[in-house]
This record gives structure tokens, sequence and C-alpha cells, in this order.
């Protein structure tokens, strides 16, 4: 099962989620209206990024930065996702 390494910018507490734009060279924008506490945010990012790339919650984990605004999510996705995903990010990357 391929892996899709994902870096991601959270807002965390924003008054709706929102998985778009660009933060930096390549992180993307996740914007969750979660409080930073007892991991609400990690988990609201994880359901956030799911929903915006049409995969289950199940196939996203966060790799790194479970305390920073800056994360590493890997995307756990079959072999027939990978382009699929990969062109959903980039245009996930150039939205506003």
């Amino acid at each position: 099962m391929p892996e899709f390494r994902l870096p991601v910018r959270v807002k965390p507490g924003a008054s709706r989620a929102k998985v778009a734009g660009r933060y930096g060279e390549d992180e993307l924008v996740v914007a969750v209206n979660a409080p930073p506490v007892d991991g609400a945010a990690n988990e609201a990012v994880v359901r956030a990024v799911a929903k915006a790339l049409q995969i289950r919650p199940r196939e996203v984990t966060i790799a790194s930065g479970h305390t920073a605004r800056t994360k590493v999510l890997v995307l756990h996705l079959e072999a027939g996702d990978v382009n699929r995903i990969r062109e959903t990010v980039k245009r996930l990357l150039d939205a506003h």
C-alpha cells in the first residue's frame, strides 16, 4: 500500500473547516474549528483532509508535529489513488 506524505499548516479555532491554500513552499493550509486542546484539532485535521481528498479518515495519520501547527500527514492509499490524490492536492494548494 503506497504512502503519500503531505505537509500541512493548521489554523485551529477557525470559524469553519476548510482545506485550501498554500503556506510557504508546499504546505497545504487546513483550517479547523476545533481548539488545539486534548487532540481535538488533530482529529479535526484528519477528518477535514480525508473529506477534502475523498478518502477514509483511517487512511490518514499524523507522522510528525502532533503539538505544532506544521504537521506531516501520511496518507495510506491504494495504488490506483496516488495520481488522483496528487492532482487534488495540487489543485487545493493553488486554491485561495
